[in-house]
């Protein structure tokens, strides 16, 4: 379930990101499990799942931090999964990650945060003169609304303000791609849905390719054009985010993944299919 057939990449659609039949295990404990999904050019996926189910492993695995045991990860038409680190600097500068730390410079203001990939072009000979950097500096701020923060160091700012640093420090690469690690996490419901906002917002506005991980069931339905539901490792679940709704209405049973939210054992089909997996009769915060 979840598999594509094909053994390369699929051109129908455009994908920009895919994966096509991804292995991945540590101590070998399989994390990734026959992992694949597509992205498609201006498209928004979230994947979603609890902790510790391969979700940000996808991630690093598009980046080239890791290379899958076996199967295939392509990148703009690209395999990145045996691709050669010089080669990889490329693709870095086509896709930029958001990580959940926000992985901002401690020892560089807000404003400087978010010049560095500008300073970066033109020391690649992409000339930039210094009033185009601090006015590029100002439109991205603005942007994300961090505005007033500019001349503040990161750790003034609170965890959300940080993610929105650091999306404002991304789009300053002017990437093809973003990818997003846990966006809301650990941040206050009216922080997570300015967050949320403001990545709508981007993919509207920009057309940028998205690929979001997250457990955060809300986010999700705000954000998803389709979403990839990870279990235990593999793909239960790749479709539309409405067609949740319409496997909850036609199974009865609940599809969220938010606290609260129970499936019975043995009730979860997904496309016509039973699958249990390792879920428990009304456990809490499983499956949503």
């Amino acid at each position: 379930m979840g598999s594509m057939s094909s053994s390369g990449p699929n051109n129908s659609g455009a994908p920009y990101i895919q994966f096509v039949h991804v292995y991945k295990a540590f101590n070998e404990e399989p994390v990734l499990q026959d992992v694949s999904f597509e992205v498609r050019r201006g498209e928004m996926v979230v994947v979603l799942g609890k902790s510790g189910v391969g979700k940000s492993v996808t991630l690093k695995h598009i980046m080239g931090f890791l290379q899958p045991d076996a199967g295939q990860v392509f990148v703009a038409g690209s395999e990145v999964s045996k691709m050669a680190e010089e080669k990889l600097f490329a693709v870095r500068r086509r896709v930029t990650m958001v990580f959940q730390s926000g992985a901002l410079f401690d020892s560089l203001t807000v404003g400087e945060n978010v010049a560095y990939p500008l300073r970066e072009r033109a020391e690649r000979g992409q000339a930039l003169d210094e009033e185009t950097i601090q006015a590029r500096v100002d439109e991205l701020l603005a942007m994300v609304e961090m505005d007033s923060v500019r001349d503040l160091m990161p750790s003034d700012l609170s965890t959300g303000m940080k993610r929105a640093v650091a999306i404002a420090r991304a789009l300053a690469a002017q990437p093809e791609a973003l990818l997003y690690d846990e966006p809301t996490t650990m941040v206050d419901p009216l922080m997570a849905q300015t967050i949320g906002d403001l990545i709508l917002k981007l993919k509207r506005q920009k057309g940028l390719t998205s690929l979001v991980v997250t457990h955060d069931m809300k986010l999700a339905r705000k954000l998803a054009d389709r979403v990839v539901f990870l279990v235990d490792g593999r793909v239960a679940f790749f479709r539309p985010d409405e067609s949740a709704g319409r496997i909850r209405r036609a199974h009865g049973t609940s599809f969220y993944l938010a606290r609260r939210s129970f499936v019975p054992a043995g009730q979860l089909r997904v496309d016509g299919q039973q699958w249990t997996g390792k879920l428990e009769a009304g456990r809490e915060g499983s499956v949503i």
